[in-house]
């Protein structure tokens, strides 16, 4: 494994995590395994690193028993970003191999993925629903896959992945090593590992999923306005320790709608959601990532598997639906080690679904805060300088606004100067100073001197009286 520790080094990672001390003496010797660990902890290469080891390199000598560059190794996961994620650590462990890694996904063309696949692959990443399509095409066969990891097993489960999953382990053989990595393990993710694993060793970072809550990351809860989550997000973003920032939206209409009202204060912002074409997910997140912009606001589906380093805040726009999506989102702040800030704006009518979640993840904050832009105890917590505003840019009035520049004056526009308002126009087109009588038409009739012209009046049909129109002096 020296080539591995070498590629890891160059990339700054010379200690392993908990769940990586655990797994890899394991793992490496091809047995199945259970891996419970919160999110951020290093899950990755606890499995990436056995995926690798075992897996034969194209220049080794053996690479000829496995028939035109056909997988390996698959592991699959529930989300397009958590795949690029995955994709990305597994190629920085094994330059040093020479291993050939691909990413499978919907919502982009399948050229690129069919091109890889034709000239031979190593490791397979990639979502159930694109992998599936590939082997109905005939195109991916997983039939000498060695290895096979099912990474967050309970986000797959709760996306309505499972039946994807039986499918896929159907099409590999029985004889494999299967790792199963998830932050809980429901009932159902419980039965599929006794259906599909051979006496799997169980490894558990953590005491229990009630804990699994970052002790590094600072928890507040505020009783927030909707009308005011804006101004708080933007003073926020401007606190003493604020660096990159995640909000999470509970939809795609909210998170398009916040990330252009942050926007427009002034701040580095950007959505993520599933309205979005994969290509400009990518952008977004390649910009998160490089700090080019401050603040990714994302739906939960959207949001599922990102790891970026840098994320000091992690703000809840609304309430989580329960304890789980809470996890899942604070835990995209304080990861591997670092501190964080994780910040619930909870809405009156979700009081109760907040004390639900407390309760069940044994917190100490039974009642949130009454929290406004202006609150005392806000700029106290969050370590933001008195005076603070949620916008860096000023609104500029509409009468401040520079005038537009004249438009040239073209043939056929009329002459310039005030136009007289108090003209009316007759049927026939020809102008009339208010107050004149409008010359007579054919068929009109006017009494000599009136000033105002007749006007008939149709009655509905089918009133009953006689059909004939009749004539009335307008007022």
């Amino acid at each position: 494994m020296p080539e591995i520790c070498d590629s890891l080094e160059g990339a700054g990672i010379t200690h392993p995590f908990a769940i990586q001390e655990m797994t890899l003496s394991v793992a490496l010797l091809g047995t199945d395994l259970i891996g419970q660990a919160r999110t951020g902890t290093g899950k990755t290469l606890a499995f990436g690193i056995p995926v690798i080891q075992r897996s034969v390199a194209v220049t080794d000598p053996d690479y000829a028993e496995i028939p035109q560059g056909k997988p390996q190794a698959l592991i699959v996961a529930p989300t397009r970003e958590l795949a690029l994620q995955v994709s990305s650590d597994l190629e920085i462990a094994s330059r040093g191999r020479g291993m050939r890694v691909l990413t499978v996904y919907g919502g982009v063309g399948y050229e690129p993925q069919l091109e890889a696949l034709e000239k031979g692959v190593d490791i397979v990443v990639g979502t159930p629903g694109r992998l599936i399509d590939l082997a109905n095409r005939k195109v991916l066969d997983l039939s000498h896959v060695h290895a096979l990891v099912l990474d967050e097993a309970d986000e797959m489960l709760d996306l309505g992945f499972l039946p994807d999953v039986e499918r896929i382990l159907s099409l590999t053989p029985e004889t494999r090593q299967t790792m199963l990595f998830s932050a809980t393990m429901p009932a159902a993710i419980v039965a599929l590992a006794r259906t599909h694993m051979r006496h799997p060793m169980n490894i558990r970072a953590e005491s229990s999923y009630e804990n699994a809550t970052v002790p590094a990351t600072a928890q507040f809860i505020y009783l927030a306005h909707d009308l005011d989550k804006p101004e708080i997000i933007g003073r926020l973003l401007q606190a003493e320790d604020a660096d990159k920032m995640i909000v999470f939206t509970r939809t795609k209409r909210q998170a398009q709608r916040v990330a252009d009202d942050l926007v427009e204060r002034g701040f580095k912002a950007s959505p993520l959601h599933g309205d979005m074409q994969q290509a400009s997910r990518e952008r977004a997140l390649t910009k998160f990532r490089e700090d080019k912009i401050q603040v990714l606001v994302a739906t939960d589906v959207a949001a599922r598997g990102i790891d970026v380093s840098g994320v000091s805040h992690v703000v809840n726009y609304t309430c989580p639906e329960d304890d789980k999506t809470y996890i899942h989102r604070i835990g995209r702040t304080g990861r591997a080690g670092a501190s964080g800030i994780a910040i619930t704006l909870v809405d009156w009518a979700d009081v109760h679904r907040w004390k639900m979640i407390n309760k069940a993840l044994d917190l100490p904050f039974h009642e949130p805060i009454e929290t406004y832009s202006n609150s005392e105890h806000l700029f106290h917590d969050q370590g933001i300088a008195p005076g603070t505003k949620g916008r860096i840019v000023d609104a500029t009035p509409v009468e401040k606004r520079e005038p537009r520049a004249p438009r040239e004056r073209r043939e056929g526009d009329r002459p310039a100067g005030n136009r007289n308002r108090s003209r009316s126009r007759t049927r026939s087109g020809q102008p009339v100073e208010a107050g004149a009588a409008a010359p007579a038409t054919e068929g009109s009739e006017q009494p000599a001197g009136s000033g105002n012209p007749r006007r008939r009046r149709r009655r509905r049909s089918g009133s009953g009286s006689s059909s004939a129109p009749t004539e009335t002096q307008s007022a």
